[in-house]
């Protein structure tokens, strides 16, 4: 997985107030850099939720089989019987 930084590629700004010196020195990007790595980073996510998803049902899939119920196979209710007539 990339780290936030990596998404954003391009030259970053500081922050000066107008006599020149650096304000906080927070890093100012511009909105369609700011775009473009959004976007980068949400299709990164759609394809490691892919991945994900993918692993899990791969891992599911033995349990599953053992999960099918025979017919002979009791039925319990889950509750008692004088709550089912209430």
């Amino acid at each position: 997985m990339k780290t936030p930084d990596q998404y954003l590629n391009v030259p970053t700004f500081h922050l000066t107030y107008p006599t020149g010196e650096d304000a906080e020195m927070v890093p100012v990007v511009t909105y369609d850099d700011a775009l473009r790595a959004v976007e980068s980073a949400l299709a990164d996510a759609e394809k490691y939720r892919y991945l994900l998803m993918r692993a899990l049902r791969r891992s599911q899939e033995p349990e599953a089989a053992d999960l099918v119920l025979s017919p002979e196979a009791a039925v319990r209710p889950l509750y008692p019987e004088t709550d089912l007539a209430a």
